[in-house]
């Protein structure tokens, strides 16, 4: 029993020492736009701030988008500028629009 704490605690100390806990907030604020675009391009799919409280999911291609989804632009503020494209987003197609 006392050998089961022990696993116990020990998975849950490297549970925190990894994850959600030791990411990095990307900010595109405090990236040149072409930083962003870079960054998108290597990741393929990225999680970007574009503010305080705001962030999106940014793709290199469509081939990173779910079913039903579709890339559309992906703008967000940079450093140097107020829209840039840094790729595309994966938007929901819309079914049964039209006339």
């Amino acid at each position: 029993m006392k050998r089961m704490k022990q696993v116990c605690v020990a998975l849950g100390f490297i549970g925190l020492s990894s994850g959600a806990v030791g990411q990095t907030r990307l900010l595109t604020s405090d990236m040149a736009c072409n930083q962003a675009q870079r960054l998108v391009a290597a990741q393929g799919a990225v999680v970007l701030h574009t503010g305080a409280t705001t962030y999106d999911r940014y793709v290199a291609s469509g081939s990173y988008c779910g079913l039903g989804e579709t890339p559309g632009p992906g703008w967000a503020p940079t450093r140097d500028v107020a829209r840039c494209l840094v790729g595309s987003r994966c938007v929901s197609i819309s079914r049964g629009s039209g006339p």
